[in-house]
């Protein structure tokens, strides 16, 4: 069994690659987290967990992630993907994930709209939000990823 994650951050890259698979790998290198292995988690941020921006994570590292994807291979085609952390005062947080063929702000916008929903379902008070998002227009193949990794 994993720790309950202490800290996360957000990022987000898109790339170009040869096929799908190699699209995504580049995006993932863009983002920052491209030699860690990720475990993809749905949307509950534990309590009291620590936003940091600046982590060095081992190569191979297994890491929680909460994260979304798209990918293209529509010469001209635009596309977005983000997240958003929503943070309460004195529980737990929430995370949301887009992806989509729009561009980078509508992607943050459905962002802010999925955790201000999240928090009203849950009752919770929203004080703040941390998003990472990223556009892409494709040539070729294409990725956009956003992810939120967490740590100990």
């Amino acid at each position: 069994m994993l720790p309950t994650p202490k800290k996360f951050f957000v990022t987000a890259g898109s790339a170009s690659g040869e096929n799908y698979l190699n699209a995504f790998d580049n995006a993932l290198l863009k983002a920052g987290i491209g030699n860690l292995n990720l475990l993809k988690v749905s949307s509950i941020l534990p309590p009291g967990v620590q936003y940091c921006p600046e982590i060095d994570i081992p190569p191979g590292s297994l890491i929680p992630t909460a994260y979304s994807r798209i990918i293209s291979d529509a010469p001209g085609e635009t596309i977005s993907a983000a997240v958003g952390v929503g943070l309460s005062q004195d529980t737990f947080g929430v995370i949301m994930e887009y992806s989509g063929k729009c561009g980078k702000d509508y992607a943050e916008e459905t962002i802010r709209q999925m955790l201000k929903n999240a928090f009203d379902a849950r009752g919770m008070e929203l004080v703040d939000v941390k998003i990472a998002s990223t556009e892409y227009r494709v040539e070729t193949i294409g990725c956009a990823l956003a992810a939120v990794p967490l740590w100990y």
